[in-house]
């Protein structure tokens, strides 16, 4: 049954990395696998709990016999929900950020964005356009970031070949800007809910590679563009008869949206809560000053009137069933014990975390980026003790408490996401707006991200070495 369960995924995975020529959504294939692995796991349920928490499992029974049905609600009780509870903050998560950058889009809280980047120079409109999107990334959803700047870059750039040479720098730079802090990927959440890493160090040692990764393809891309784009300025949005808040209103949401934001790590280091419960608290803040600053458009009941991309709401959506799907798919790839025999296997015949962040890297080209990201995280818990071999503590070191190992894998992974653009949801954006060919992107984009991506894992091997 293990190997079943294991088949399942990876059949899973093949599906998701050939979505775009499936046209099944990789969603809909993350919750199946997900749901079925659940399925098969009960059912040969005595089997795996015995194999993997017999003495758990005599604690729970406290004395009672046996039977199918107690190793269910064992299963569900001590178990199942772990995991769901482990995904449901993650998905909670994403939740109050993406609709924090709705509250703060449809408000007009980043029109200055529009009015930064108005320039018919191509080399000051790309560094402009995807430094706004490298640091709005950071703070917060990479999928949400990449949307909100594809569709201001699509109203204003009018040639479609120089769209999607800007669109591809914009993806890069929300994927590399999204990898350096534990607030701007779901992959980074994810590491600093399970004390894999802290805020402040993860941020200090990828920063330089983030940085790397989107300003050597920018440049490089920027040679391809004309001295002179086509471009045409569009009128401000209509948002509603009185919705066109003030400079100093709109300056105050964004305050307090992104301070709010930044203030969630020291939120979870002083209460140890989950981060997904500092992100509601900041949401629903900014829903108050949101309330209070349209109060007049409430009351005119004039509130359907503002437009929200249908991108944006559909998928978010998919995402968080996606990163749902995925993450109870690996924990019930985890419960049958099959991670503990690659982990194994990978100590033996690789035993080094720079290649595994290589190839990692190079995997995240092919599939699904979060996917690859999500097994190593099961592969390897976090480390708590050492060996007493000086050679192998040394190797255990890099899985300990902002270990290499980690900080390898976010970014190789949230980068190598871009060598194809297919693997990413923000990729998929851009294919999907902008009607892109993959092999259109193979050869004038993945060169130039490759080249990015291995400097920037130089630059991060160097930060190891020497810190």
């Amino acid at each position: 049954m293990t190997i079943i369960v294991v088949l399942v995924l990876l059949l899973g995975c093949l599906l998701i990395a050939t979505s775009h020529l499936t046209h099944i959504n990789k969603a809909a294939v993350a919750v199946f696998v997900g749901t079925v692995g659940w399925v098969l796991y009960i059912c040969y349920g005595t089997d795996f709990v015995m194999g993997q928490h017999p003495g758990e499992y005599m604690e729970f029974l406290g004395g009672d016999s046996h039977s199918s049905k107690t190793v269910k609600y064992f299963i569900y009780d001590e178990i199942f929900l772990k995991y769901v509870g482990k995904a449901g903050a993650i998905v909670m998560y994403l939740l109050a950020t993406m609709y924090i950058v709705e509250l703060l889009n449809t408000n007009g809280c980043f029109d200055f964005v529009s009015e930064w980047i108005r320039t018919r120079n191509s080399k000051r409109l790309l560094w402009s356009i995807t430094l706004a999107t490298f640091i709005i990334s950071a703070n917060l959803d990479n999928l949400t970031t990449t949307t909100m700047m594809l569709t201001i870059m699509h109203g204003i750039v009018q040639n479609r070949r120089q769209r999607m040479v800007v669109g591809c720098a914009i993806v890069l730079a929300a994927s590399a800007g999204g990898c350096f802090t534990v607030i701007g990927d779901p992959a980074g959440v994810i590491l600093w809910g399970n004390e894999a890493v802290t805020a402040t160090n993860f941020s200090a040692y990828l920063a330089a590679p983030a940085i790397v990764a989107w300003a050597v393809p920018t440049w490089l891309l920027g040679r391809t563009l004309p001295e002179r784009l086509d471009v045409e300025w569009p009128t401000a949005p209509y948002r509603g008869d009185d919705t066109n808040l003030n400079r100093w209103q709109r300056m105050v949401m964004l305050l307090v949206g992104i301070g709010g934001l930044w203030f969630i790590p020291t939120f979870h280091n002083i209460t140890k809560l989950s981060p997904f419960l500092g992100a509601m608290c900041v949401l629903s803040v900014l829903w108050v000053v949101n309330e209070v600053f349209n109060h007049r458009l409430l009351n005119a009941d004039q509130m359907i009137l503002r437009r929200t991309p249908r991108t944006l709401q559909y998928g978010s959506i998919q995402l968080m069933l996606f990163v749902m799907g995925i993450m109870l798919a690996m924990g019930v790839i985890s419960e049958t014990g099959a991670f503990g025999i690659v982990a194994d296997w990978i100590d033996g015949n690789i035993g080094n975390v720079w290649a595994m962040g290589a190839l990692a890297g190079l995997f995240s080209g092919i599939f699904d980026s979060f996917t690859v990201m999500m097994t190593a995280i099961s592969v390897y818990p976090v480390a708590e003790t050492m060996p007493a071999d000086a050679g192998d503590a040394a190797y255990v070191a890099n899985f300990a408490q902002n270990g290499a190992f980690w900080k390898v894998m976010a970014y190789s992974t949230a980068v190598g996401g871009c060598l194809l653009c297919f693997t990413s949801a923000s990729g998929l954006a851009l294919m999907k707006m902008e009607r892109m060919r993959v092999g259109w992107y193979l050869k004038n984009c993945t060169p130039y991200v490759f080249a990015g991506w291995l400097l920037g894992l130089g630059v991060l091997w160097v930060e190891c070495l020497v810190w």
